[in-house]
């Protein structure tokens, strides 16, 4: 689907951007191991590993991404200190199963000194809809929130925009204006949906990759630094 490949490009854009050292990376909260497969992949010369909640979740992430992948919550990462280089956490945070700052104080326990943490969550509280209940989303941000979550826990943002903007209208529509549902937007488009979506975030990413900070969107990036102490 055209918003999973947009979000993986999108979290490796931002990650590539800061000048990554070499090291361990871990995809909290693999889902079913999209990403982790892009980590692997891209990550080279380091171990990409994940964790989920879901063991049936865990099961098809090591068959996708071929890298070990343990059952566990990111409230109680079962990693030693300074495990990781970094830490990729891709809508974890926002699910009602998550407690944020606990999950936050995981991952810098986790990495290295000077670890980089990267995240996508979703945009705008008054923008919780019928699709968040479906992916038992509990939680939306704003750039301001995120900058002040990160800071609070310990880190240091170095990039803190929002994406999904072309679209984001579109988004309210769907989601605000229309009849409400119970189903998620997560399903498969009409090909010339998919291409034009393609379109518009691969747009954005070569905005994303000149460093240009996005004024409004669907869902939140952020780099932040493990902060010293």
């Amino acid at each position: 689907m055209w918003w999973f490949a947009a979000l993986h490009a999108n979290l490796l854009a931002v990650y590539r951007r800061a000048g990554p050292s070499a090291g361990d990376v871990l995809d909290a909260g693999c889902g079913t191991g999209g990403l982790l497969r892009r980590l692997g992949d891209d990550c080279r010369g380091a171990r990409a590993c994940g964790i989920d909640a879901d063991p049936p979740a865990c099961a098809r992430a090591r068959a996708k991404s071929g890298r070990p992948v343990c059952a566990g919550s990111v409230d109680a990462l079962p990693f030693p200190k300074g495990a990781f280089a970094a830490i990729f956490s891709a809508d974890v945070l926002c699910h009602r199963g998550v407690d944020e700052g606990r999950a936050l104080a995981e991952f810098r326990r986790c990495l290295a000194p000077q670890g980089l943490l990267v995240l996508n969550l979703p945009a705008y509280r008054w923008m919780l809809s019928r699709h968040d209940a479906a992916v038992y989303n509990a939680r939306r941000y704003g750039r301001r929130g995120v900058v002040a979550l990160l800071r609070a826990a310990g880190f240091r943002p170095l990039f803190v925009g929002y994406w999904n903007t072309l679209l984001f209208p579109l988004m309210v529509v769907t989601r605000k204006l229309l009849p409400a549902g119970r189903s998620s937007d997560v399903k498969t488009y009409p090909r010339p949906v998919e291409l034009l979506c393609r379109a518009a975030t691969a747009l954005e990413r070569s905005l994303l990759r000149r460093g240009v900070a996005l004024p409004f969107g669907g869902s939140i990036l952020a780099l932040a630094a493990k902060e010293a102490g």
